[in-house]
C-alpha cells in the first residue's frame, strides 16, 4: 500500500479496524451516509475537522427543493421531477451537469418525503416559488423555521442513536491530511491528524469525502476562481482538504469555468476578507429601488428593479472586484421603506454617521471623492438618471422611479459582492464515485456535498436548493448502499 501524501509525514497509533465506510466531513451529507449505514448496522467512522457534527447547516439557510413530494400533492400542486430538471438547466442556461442534476432532482422527492417522516417540518406556507434566487416555474421550495439548524437537528435526531450504540464513531478536532491506497490505485482508508498533532491511519472498504468546500480558504478561492474572497461567512472548516486529498489520489476536478457571486453585503471595513454588517434588499418583490447602483467607473451596470435575480448576479461578474454603491438623498433616506434588511430607520439613518463604507456629503462631486468614485464620472452618472425619472424613460430600462436624486445632503453605501459556496468541485459518476480526469473511476472512493462543487448541480447560476437537498439526497444514497460499495 501507499499514501497519497508526503513520504515523510509520520503515522501513529495505527487501528486494526477496518470500517464498512470512513466519512470525512461530518455535515450535511455526512450525517446522512453516517445515519443511514448506521441503521444497517454497518461499522462507519465519521471524521470531522471541527468540534461539533453540522458543518455548514449551523450557518446555511437550509433551503431545499424536491418535485413530486407528499407535501405538493397534499397542497394540490401537481408537479414533476421532469419540470425540476428543465428549470435547473433554463435558470443555469444549460450549464449545469445534466447527469447528476437528474440523479439529483429525480430522488429529491422521496428523500425530502423520508426527511419530513423524520421530523422536519417546513415553514407554514411552503412550498414557495422562491426567495433570494432565480424563481421556479412551480412552488418546490422550502426551508424550516431555524434555517439549517432545522436540518441539522432532524440529521442529528437519526445519527445519535447509531453514535450512542457504538455502530458509528465520531473524531472530532480530527483533520483528514490524506488517503491511503493499494498499489491499484484502489483507495482503502484515511490518514489524519488529531487535535494533539499526532497522525493515525484508518482503514475502511470504502470511503466518502463530504468535506465541504474551499470558501475560507483564501488562497484555493483565487486558485480555482481567479477572485478575491472578500467575505469572512463561510464555515470555518470549508478549507478545500477533500478537494486536495482527492486530487493527490488521482482525482478530476470540474466547474472552474462555473463561478457566480451573489449580490453580497455590506461589510464592516475595508479587510479582505471582512464580514457583513448588513445586506440591502436589492429584490424588487420585496422592495422596489428608490436608490440608484453605481460600480467603481461610476457607472450604473444593470436596471435596478430588473426583476431577474439571475441577471443581476451576472451583470455583477462584469463589474471591477465585485463592488457596487448605493446612491441615494436625503429625500429618498427619509421616505422610502428602509432597505438594510433587520434594521429600523433609526440605525439606518445613524449608520451615516458611524459605520465604515456609509458615506455622506453636501454635494454629488464631494460623495464620490469620499468613496474613491470619480466626481465628473458620477455627477454625469446621478444628471442622467434624473432626467430619466423626470422623462419616464430611463436609459436602462427601469420603471420604479418615485423620486430624483438631487436633495442634499447626498449618500452612498459600499455593497461587496462575494459567494459562500464553492463552485469547483471533484469529478464523480452517476454512481456518485470520484473519478479522475478521463472518466475513470477510483475505486473505493465517494463524494457527495459542496465538495463535488456547486457548478456541478447549478452551473454558473444559483438553483434554490440544489446544494442543501442534493447533499442529504446523496449522502442517503451512499449510506443505503454501504454493503455494495467496497
Amino acid at each position: 500500500m501507499n499514501d497519497a501524501r508526503s513520504a515523510s509525514d509520520a503515522t501513529t497509533g495505527i487501528s486494526g479496524t477496518t470500517y464498512d465506510l470512513i466519512v470525512v466531513g461530518g455535515g450535511t451529507a455526512g450525517m446522512t451516509a453516517a445515519a443511514i449505514a448506521g441503521r444497517k448496522n454497518a461499522n462507519v467512522l465519521i471524521i470531522d475537522a471541527a468540534d461539533r457534527l453540522g458543518g455548514t447547516l449551523w450557518l446555511s439557510t437550509g433551503q431545499v427543493s424536491a418535485a413530486g413530494t407528499k407535501l405538493q400533492k397534499s397542497r394540490g400542486i401537481n408537479d414533476t421531477p421532469e419540470a425540476h430538471f428543465e428549470d435547473i438547466m433554463r435558470i443555469s442556461r444549460g450549464t449545469a451537469d445534466a447527469d447528476i442534476v437528474k440523479l439529483a432532482v429525480d430522488n429529491a422527492a422521496p428523500t425530502f418525503d423520508w426527511l419530513c417522516d423524520s421530523g422536519f417540518q417546513p415553514i407554514e406556507g411552503h412550498p414557495v416559488m422562491g426567495q433570494g434566487h432565480e424563481y421556479y416555474s412551480e412552488r418546490r421550495y422550502y426551508w424550516g423555521k431555524d434555517n439549517g439548524v432545522t436540518i441539522y437537528e432532524t440529521l442529528n435526531k437519526m445519527l445519535s442513536p447509531e453514535i450512542a450504540r457504538g455502530v458509528v464513531k465520531v473524531l472530532y478536532n480530527t483533520r483528514a491530511q490524506s488517503l491511503i491506497q493499494h498499489s491499484d490505485g484502489r483507495v482503502t482508508g484515511v490518514v489524519a491528524r488529531d487535535a494533539s498533532g499526532q497522525t493515525h491511519r484508518y482503514h475502511g472498504k470504502a470511503v466518502l469525502l463530504t468535506t465541504g468546500g474551499y470558501a475560507s480558504n483564501g488562497e484555493m478561492f483565487k486558485k480555482f476562481t481567479g477572485r478575491t474572497q472578500h467575505g469572512r461567512m463561510a464555515y470555518h472548516a470549508s478549507q478545500g482538504d477533500g478537494l486536495t486529498m482527492a486530487q493527490a489520489a488521482g482525482a478530476g476536478l470540474q466547474g472552474q469555468d462555473k463561478y457566480i457571486s451573489g449580490l453580497g453585503a455590506i461589510m464592516v471595513d475595508d479587510d479582505v476578507p471582512s464580514t457583513a454588517i448588513g445586506r440591502f434588499c436589492h429584490w424588487p418583490e420585496q422592495r422596489q429601488p428608490w436608490e440608484v447602483y453605481v460600480n467603481a467607473n461610476a457607472e450604473r451596470w444593470i436596471a435596478e428593479d430588473n426583476p431577474s435575480v439571475d441577471a443581476r448576479e451576472h451583470e455583477l461578474l462584469k463589474q471591477p472586484e465585485l463592488r457596487w454603491w448605493i446612491i441615494l438623498d436625503d429625500a429618498i433616506l427619509r421616505e422610502s421603506p428602509v432597505p438594510i434588511t433587520g434594521w429600523d430607520r433609526e440605525r439606518y439613518l445613524a449608520a451615516f454617521d458611524v459605520q465604515n463604507l456609509f458615506y455622506k456629503a453636501d454635494t454629488i462631486e464631494a460623495l464620490a471623492k469620499a468613496t474613491g468614485l470619480d466626481p465628473k464620472a458620477l455627477a454625469a452618472t446621478i444628471a442622467d438618471y434624473n432626467a430619466g425619472q423626470k422623462s419616464g424613460k430611463d436609459k436602462m430600462g427601469r420603471k420604479h422611479m418615485p423620486k430624483p436624486i438631487a436633495k442634499a445632503p447626498f449618500y452612498a453605501i459600499r455593497h461587496q459582492g462575494f459567494s459562500v459556496s464553492s463552485t469547483v468541485g471533484v469529478t464523480i459518476n452517476t454512481n456518485l464515485q470520484v473519478t479522475r480526469q478521463d472518466g475513470s473511476v477510483i475505486p473505493g472512493l465517494y463524494a457527495a456535498g459542496e465538495v463535488i462543487g456547486s457548478g456541478l448541480l447549478m452551473g454558473k447560476s444559483f438553483c434554490g436548493g440544489m446544494l442543501v437537498m442534493p447533499a442529504i439526497t446523496f449522502g442517503k444514497m451512499i449510506g443505503e448502499r454501504v454493503r455494495q460499495l467496497a
